[in-house]
Order: structure tokens, then C-alpha cells, then sequence
């Protein structure tokens, strides 16, 4: 009934074995298959075919003689240039026209520096070494920081036992800014009246400070040694540059507290571990003000040479080699970023002799300066990297992305001697624009606050970093500014007071609202959930030094000794270290958020220690210059 089956099909591979020939891999069929192609080419063909590779031949060969001579050359330029150097170059006290040509300037690159600064972004790419080029330009930084270490500083400086001298206050006095063609860097007067805080004569609130450092630097040194930022909570770190960014801001911390072994243990790790050759991105802004600022700020209290060496690589590679972008999330920079590395490349320029750095930075100023879009002297808070004009035009802040323009516009007028009126009308003509279109009062105790406006509207919200203000008013007016300025910056001091008085913990929230009704139930300053955190900032007690430094009036240093108490309940963890908390408002329940910031150790900590400290000459304002990370620089003309 049903058909048989049919036979099983069987799969098979076939082999073909050639006695007496081996396998090559098809090979041999590939070479004779090649052949065969050529030979059905028209003898026209072929002719173009042998024609177009003695031509690529040609040129790789020009191109491999033309580069081997340029690099011949560059290598001549630079023997000659160090040869034509004296054995012991001079120290000059302000550099001045002397060198005809770059190449006498420490060896630096002839070659003139890049001006485009409208299109210089915020973060920048640091790569890893590549090749004989970066070898080459690494060598030349080696080269010109070792010529600075023969320029005279003296032996005790340049061998690795310091001698300790403790914080200095006065640089070398008749500092002037560099000239176009500056022949060598100045160096800290061996003369400087240098004050090692005797713990003896530190004041019982001093010492309070101290002890604050020493538990915030144990935790650091405990579970985040070498890293950026000390994780309390969890006993561990987090990287941001991966630069050891709290130990470099709090160099000269520790240096004003009288802290030697603390200071010599960091110096060690900035010798023998602090790398600049990494392929990592950083904010340009950030790592200006923390690390070169802390560098420069180290090298000039201590005289140690060895920081000016790390600072002078530091800078080449990223002005010179760094790749650079905008942020990730815009083509935008701040506006407060890109006008607030300044104070650092203008000092960098006088130490070195090379005017590069101060002419890079100046060129944003000056940009900047005639851009449109102001209103009576106020900026907005973004400018584009691509078109060098601002954007988001009509909204104006002293807050976030904002405030430090303001900040470094009086700062370099006050670093270079009073001498660059653009600068100081920059200033006068901002702070008139505060006072058109910013102030208001809250009710009800009427608290002068600086507000925001957003297309016309006014906002009563005031960031917790608009209290840098009333410490740069005080500050214009000991520099001869108007007394107004100084009224209102008292006006300005109680107000931030206030915003820590008014919370339940007395710690700031991140971003205050004040109150303009007339309801007598509301506090002054009201906080939404989302400002409520607090990140340990040291606006406030920068203002509060400057007061008390400038007025005398103790009730400053009772104010930010109330502030260092709430510190100590709030935010000091057990294990080392102090964390930012995340609501101000509830002192059982803080909610610590396990970060403490390189800032709290390199600012907030030293200017409480500078507040209540009633010696003027211990860093005087007529001698140096805070950058905006409260590392001080030297006036280059001390009034």
C-alpha cells in the first residue's frame, strides 16, 4: 500500500588531494589570478598604472627630506638659543625689554601664541605623551624649570627639606607687571617678613580651626590620599581631574595654620606623584584657580621652587598641546569661567618671562569688554565658543556662571598696580548696574539682597555665591574706591548672615528667596526643597574676613564663629572629613550627601582662620591678592 522508502541522502564533503603539491591557502591561485589581471591591461593602462606610483614615490620622498630638514632645523635654533644663554641669568625684580627674540626666553617655543580665544572653551583634553614631538616639548618644560631652579632662589629652596619660615606677607617689594620681551622671572624676596604661627599664639578660636583642618585632612589622608575629593560617609574618594585636587588647594592652607609636617608629607606627593601627562578632560576654570592657582600661592609663601616647576609644565601642556572643547551639553562657556583665569596667567607670565600666558588671557578680557549685550556694566552668563558673543542675552546673575567676572575685574586693577583704567571702569560701571537694577529689600526686617533679572523681570533669588560680594566692595573701597561701596557691602553682610541665622541648622541653603510681602509670620528668607543643600562654601566667611580686616568691628568674627560651630554639628564626620548635607532646614535629619569639596579645606577653612586672626599683616590686602579660590598671589606694585 505504501512505497518504499526512499534510500537515505547522505551530506558530503569533498576533498581534493594533488599528489605531491601542499596546500598554500589558495595563494598561489591568488598571485597567478593578480598576473592574469595585469596581463589583460591595455598597455595604456598599465603605462598610467606605473606612472602614478613614481609619483607618489617622488612625493613621499620630498615630504620625508623637507621634514627632516625643519626638525634639523628646530633642534639648531634650540642648542643656539640655550647656548647664547648666560651661565647664571639675572634676576630681575620686574621683567623688562631685553631678549630680541623668543627663543631667549627660557627656552621657551618661538612661536608666537594663539589669539583665538573667542573659540578657547572651558574644558580642555590633556593627553598622554605621544611620540619624539611631546617627548621634545616635555624636555623644553624640564629645561626651563631647571633654569629657574638655577636662578638664584638658593640652595635651601631647591633641596627637599624646606626650611620652615611659616605663611609669608610681603612679596618683594616694586613688583612690576612683565614686559613684552621679559628676560627672566622674578623670584620671592629673600628679605620677606615670613610669620610661623606659633601654636602658642594662636587664639582659642584659631586653634579650633586647626583642629577643624587636621580632622577634614586625616580623613583625606586616610581613605582618599592622592585623589581629588574625599568621600566621607563611605571612607572612600572620587576623581574629577585626577590631580590630587584637595591636597594642592589646601598647600597654602596648611602652610598659613603652621601645619610642617602636614605641609612637607603634601609637598613629597607634589614632587614625586603630581603627573600632568594624562589623557583626561578638565575645566579649564577649575583646574586654573585650584591647581595653578594653589601652585603659585604655594611656591610664593613657602619660596619652594619645586611647585613653580610643577606649575610651568602644568601650563604648557594645556595651553600648548591640550585639545580643547566646549562643554559636552553646549557650545556655550560661562561667561564667569573663561573671565576668571586672569590673576593666575598674568603671574604666571611675570614668573616666567613669558608674556604668552598674560596676552591669552587678556585678549578674552578685552573681548569681552566690547562685546554687546550688557546692561550699565551687568553680562549675561553664557558666551559662545564658536562666535565669541553672548548668549541667553537679558537674563543678568551675580550668582552661578556670573559672579566672578565681577570678582577678577577689580582683582587684576588691584594686581597690577592701580594702572589699567579699563578695568577699573569695567568695575565702577558693573557695580552702578547692582545698584540700578539688582538691589532690593525683603521684608521684614529689610535685608539688602542682590536679585536676578530675566528679560526685565526681577526675581528675588540670590545664590549663596553672591556673598563674595560684599567682601570685593570692602576691598574697592581700602583701595580708594567710593565709601559707598563699603556701605553697601555691610548692608550685603547682613544679609548673608541672615541666611545662615534664619535655618534650622545655621548653615546657608545653596539658594535663598527673600520675602517682599508684608507678612509678619514669614522669615526674610524663604528656601524651596531643591535649593536646601549646603556644600560647605566659603563666600560668607571670605566676606566676613575682609569686614573684619577692613573695619575692625568684632562682631564679624563672632558671626563666623557661630558658623564654624554649625559646621562642627552638622557636617563633621567621625571616621575624618566633613560632608556636604542636603537640607539646612532640619538638624535632626541633615541628610549628609558624602562629598567634602577640595574648596572647604583650600578656602572656607583658611579664611576662618584668617577672620579671626587680629594681626593685618598676616597676608595684608596691600600686599596680596586673592584669587577666587582664596589662594593669594602678590600685588606686582604693594601700595
Amino acid at each position: 500500500m505504501y512505497p518504499p522508502p526512499a534510500p537515505a541522502r547522505r551530506d558530503f564533503i569533498s576533498v581534493t588531494l594533488s599528489p605531491g603539491r601542499s596546500y598554500d591557502g589558495g595563494r598561489g591561485l591568488r598571485r597567478r589570478s593578480c598576473w592574469r589581471k595585469w596581463k589583460q591591461l591595455s598597455r595604456l593602462q598599465r603605462t598610467v598604472v606605473l606612472f602614478l606610483l613614481v609619483v607618489l614615490m617622488l612625493f613621499g620622498l620630498l615630504s620625508y627630506v623637507h621634514v627632516a630638514d625643519e626638525w634639523a632645523a628646530v633642534d639648531s635654533r634650540s642648542a643656539a638659543a640655550w647656548q647664547m644663554r648666560p651661565a647664571n641669568p639675572p634676576v630681575l625684580p620686574a621683567p623688562q625689554k631685553a631678549a630680541e627674540t623668543p627663543e631667549a626666553v627660557a627656552g621657551l617655543s618661538p612661536q608666537k601664541p594663539q589669539r583665538h580665544f573667542r573659540r578657547g572653551p572651558p574644558n580642555l583634553q590633556i593627553r598622554a605623551p605621544e611620540g619624539d614631538s611631546q617627548e621634545r616639548r616635555q624636555d623644553q618644560a624640564q629645561r626651563r624649570a631647571e633654569v629657574v631652579g638655577e636662578a638664584g632662589w638658593g640652595a635651601e629652596a631647591q633641596r627637599d627639606g624646606l626650611s620652615w619660615r611659616g605663611a609669608g606677607t610681603k612679596p618683594q617689594q616694586g613688583t612690576e607687571p612683565p614686559g613684552k620681551k621679559a628676560e627672566f622671572p622674578p623670584r620671592p624676596s629673600p628679605k620677606a617678613a615670613r610669620i610661623q604661627p606659633n601654636p602658642a599664639s594662636q587664639n582659642a578660636r584659631q586653634k579650633a580651626v586647626v583642629d577643624a583642618f587636621l580632622h577634614a585632612w586625616a580623613g583625606y589622608r586616610k581613605f582618599a590620599w592622592g585623589h581629588d575629593e574625599l568621600k566621607p560617609l563611605t571612607r572612600s574618594f572620587s576623581e574629577w581631574f585626577g590631580l590630587g585636587l584637595t591636597l594642592i588647594d589646601a598647600l597654602d592652607t596648611m602652610w598659613i595654620l603652621g601645619l610642617k609636617k602636614e605641609f612637607q608629607e603634601a609637598r613629597n606627593w607634589v614632587s614625586k606623584r603630581l603627573l600632568f601627562q594624562k589623557d583626561v578632560d578638565v575645566n579649564l576654570f577649575e583646574s586654573t584657580i585650584r591647581i595653578l592657582g594653589g601652585l603659585l600661592s604655594a611656591f610664593h609663601l613657602s619660596g619652594d621652587v619645586l611647585f613653580l616647576k610643577k606649575a610651568i609644565p602644568y601650563s604648557d601642556v594645556n595651553i600648548g598641546t591640550g585639545v580643547a572643547h566646549p562643554p559636552r551639553w553646549t557650545s556655550d562657556s560661562t561667561v564667569a569661567e573663561v573671565t576668571s583665569i586672569q590673576l593666575e596667567f598674568r603671574e604666571l607670565s611675570r614668573l616666567t618671562g613669558d608674556k604668552k600666558f598674560q596676552e591669552a588671557a587678556e585678549e578674552v578680557t578685552r573681548r569681552v569688554h566690547g562685546l554687546h549685550g550688557k546692561l550699565d556694566g551687568l553680562v549675561p552668563m553664557f558666551i559662545n565658543t564658536n562666535s565669541g558673543s553672548f548668549t541667553h542675552l537679558g537674563v543678568f546673575t551675580l550668582g552661578a556662571r556670573a559672579d566672578s567676572y565681577y570678582e577678577y575685574l577689580l582683582k587684576q586693577w588691584i594686581q597690577g598696580g592701580k594702572k589699567e583704567r579699563q578695568l577699573l571702569e569695567d568695575y565702577l560701571e558693573a557695580v552702578d548696574g547692582i545698584r540700578k537694577h539688582l538691589l532690593a529689600r525683603s521684608e521684614p526686617r529689610k535685608l539688602t539682597f542682590v536679585g536676578e533679572l530675566n528679560h526685565g523681570r526681577f526675581s528675588a533669588k540670590m545664590d549663596h555665591l553672591v556673598c563674595f560680594l560684599p567682601g570685593t566692595l570692602a576691598l574697592g573701597a581700602h583701595h580708594g574706591l567710593p565709601a559707598e561701596h563699603m556701605e553697601l557691602a555691610q548692608a550685603l553682610m547682613d544679609t548673608c548672615y541672615q541666611m545662615y541665622r534664619q535655618m534650622e541648622t545655621g548653615l546657608s541653603p545653596e539658594i535663598a528667596h527673600f520675602n517682599l510681602h508684608r507678612t509678619k509670620a514669614v522669615k526674610d528668607v524663604q528656601v524651596k526643597a531643591a535649593d536646601r543643600h549646603n556644600l560647605l562654601r566659603p563666600e560668607t566667611v571670605e566676606s566676613l574676613f575682609y569686614l573684619h580686616r577692613l573695619t575692625g568691628d568684632r562682631k564679624y568674627q563672632d558671626w563666623g564663629w557661630e558658623i564654624l560651630r554649625s559646621f562642627n554639628t552638622y557636617t563633621r564626620v567621625p571616621s575624618g572629613g566633613y560632608s556636604s548635607i542636603s537640607n539646612v532646614q532640619d538638624p535632626r535629619h541633615p541628610q549628609p550627601r558624602d562629598k567634602m569639596e577640595s574648596f572647604f579645606l583650600g578656602e572656607t577653612l583658611k579664611y576662618l582662620y584668617l577672620l579671626f586672626s587680629d594681626d593685618p599683616d598676616l597676608l595684608s590686602l596691600d600686599t596680596y591678592v586673592f584669587n577666587t579660590e582664596a589662594h593669594p598671589l602678590p600685588i606686582w606694585a604693594p601700595s
